[in-house]
């Protein structure tokens, strides 16, 4: 009888999944993946579980991948400093030189790996590639930090359509050629925006936006535009969180439907967000109905 419910159980939370099966279908999904949620793994290999898991049931999966503590590891190990304003590496031209060797290279690839061991395909691009992400300088006191001046969504959609899982290293160019380190919240709300995705999924280290960083049960599980802003003029939003968060409004400027801010370091913390009724993050909406 207990082994009749337990069936019972996993069979509702197939039937349970249908209609956001439905919802997601042929649809584009951004996944920007990064950080210190990048660290475990066993918690990685369960991301590319549910990454590999989107795309069979037909969604258009799109990784965007960061990885500031790995930049930072070969940095220390290069006896080059690592320096930070409002959360943004400062770059200059070898620090632009090591992200792009350590991104396009180390952790793109990486991932590549682990999706295809996982029974997916994937292949591994960098804004680079065809040209597909171009910038400039977003300023002189962060060096080769790009501001997004163009997406060129071709090679993605090309890569989708032969059946592939595009990964793509948070690295972009200008037309002099010079790279920049691009964060990798800014890249994944601007190819959800030009992809006209259905949502983003930005995956971190914290359960979401809190109104008291300290205390879990102070998730804010839904926000929209103008409650984010209310949350930046108070400070609630701040360090690592504030490019985080200003991304997500810039992906639903753009016009993706809903932003998710989930915590990488829950097992399976996409499909409990987009394929259950529970959720596990913080939602964010252009403006609530």
């Amino acid at each position: 009888m207990d082994a009749y419910i337990n069936k019972a159980d996993r069979a509702q939370v197939l039937v349970q999944a249908l209609p956001y099966i439905q919802q997601y279908w042929n649809r584009v999904v951004v996944i920007k993946y990064g950080g210190h949620a990048m660290e475990n793994e066993e918690l990685k290999a369960k991301v590319m579980e549910d990454i590999v898991l989107l795309q069979l049931v037909g969604v258009r999966v799109v990784l965007v991948h960061g990885g500031g503590p790995d930049i930072s590891e070969v940095m220390t190990k290069m006896g080059v400093e690592s320096k930070f304003v409002n959360g943004l590496r400062v770059t200059d031209r070898e620090t632009a030189e090591i992200a792009q060797m350590v991104l396009a290279g180390k952790v793109g690839k990486s991932l590549v790996n682990l999706i295809e061991a996982t029974g997916g395909r994937a292949m591994g691009i960098c804004g680079i590639d065809g040209r597909m992400v171009e910038a400039r300088a977003k300023s002189a006191e962060l060096g080769y930090v790009g501001e997004i001046t163009h997406v060129n969504t071709q090679p993605i959609s090309d890569l989708i359509e032969k059946g592939y899982i595009p990964v793509i290293s948070s690295v972009g160019c200008d037309g002099q050629g010079n790279v920049y380190n691009i964060n990798a919240d800014t890249m994944a709300a601007q190819i959800s925006g030009a992809m006209g995705a259905e949502c983003l999924i930005s995956m971190t280290d914290v359960p979401g936006i809190m109104l008291d960083p300290a205390d879990p049960a102070s998730l804010v599980h839904v926000a929209d535009i103008n409650e984010a802003t209310e949350l930046f003029r108070r400070g609630v939003i701040s360090g690592g969180m504030i490019p985080k968060v200003e991304s997500c409004i810039e992906a639903l400027l753009c016009g993706v439907h809903k932003v998710f801010i989930l915590d990488g370091r829950v097992p399976h913390s996409i499909l409990l967000e987009m394929l259950t009724d529970e959720g596990s993050g913080t939602m964010m909406v252009g403006e609530k109905k």
